[in-house]
């Protein structure tokens, strides 16, 4: 029986800035990153968010990012080792506390953006994240895209990891995402991304965007919260993979 986890960026909402439907999420994905404050959201926000998975019973993920409201986290930083690891450690322990106030518990950390790009092939930085994780919380599980240096060094470091594809993206042939700067980066089309996901469930690869087929090892899936069509997506994917006899369930209960 394949089993694989569906996971969302949630907890990014402020008054003046929405960029997903959480509650509508919530009922769809098993598994969800939660802001933790630096690259978007609110503690307020974020507590509801939290609040909103423990009663619907979805697994609870860390998304530390860059300090980088502005741009959303998306654009990478220069930041000394020291910094960066007490960013990351800073952001862990006020998601920790929040969760906690909501009768619930991290149990997996899954960096944002920009940071979560840079520690695939920067391993300074990779150590910097890894080592923030095992301050805090040792027993927490790291979730990256296959292949990125981060995971090598987790495992090496004791931490646990998944891996992670990506619905609502394009891949290069290379088995990296697609930057977002290129046209046809990020997929809309929820009956494609469905066929696309139930195709890397069963036969571990997806077309890549020069037609080739690409080998990809995902213990977990995730549609953006904050992608156009982003509850059609998630909910037509798993819906799709349901019928293709993929059960659905947390990677990290």
């Amino acid at each position: 029986m394949t089993v694989i986890d569906l996971n969302s960026d949630l907890g990014e909402n402020t008054p003046d800035r929405l960029v997903s439907d959480d509650a509508a999420m919530l009922e769809i994905v098993t598994s969800a990153n939660v802001s933790c404050g630096f690259h978007a959201g609110s503690p307020e926000g974020i507590a509801e968010t939290l609040r909103q998975a423990v009663d619907r019973g979805v697994a609870i993920g860390a998304h530390p990012g860059y300090r980088d409201y502005a741009r959303f986290g998306r654009e990478e930083i220069e930041i000394d080792s020291p910094t960066l690891q007490a960013h990351v450690e800073y952001q862990l322990g006020a998601l920790h506390a929040l969760a906690a106030s909501a009768g619930g518990r991290v149990v997996y950390v899954k960096p944002h953006g920009a940071l979560y790009n840079t520690i695939a092939r920067d391993e300074r930085k990779a150590r910097d994240v890894v080592a923030a994780v095992r301050a805090v919380d040792p027993s927490l599980v790291l979730l990256g895209i296959a292949g990125g240096v981060v995971i090598d060094i987790a495992e090496q470091a004791g931490i646990a990891t998944a891996a992670e594809a990506f619905a609502d993206r394009a891949y290069t042939p290379e088995g990296l995402l697609l930057s977002r700067r290129l046209e046809g980066a990020v997929l809309h089309d929820p009956q494609l991304v469905a066929e696309r996901m139930v195709r890397l469930a069963h036969e571990g690869v997806i077309e890549s965007i020069d037609g080739t087929d690409v080998a990809v090892r995902a213990d977990s899936i995730c549609v953006h919260g904050d992608s156009a069509g982003a509850i059609a997506m998630a909910r037509t994917t798993r819906d799709a993979m349901e019928a293709a006899e993929v059960t659905i369930a947390p990677f990290a209960p």
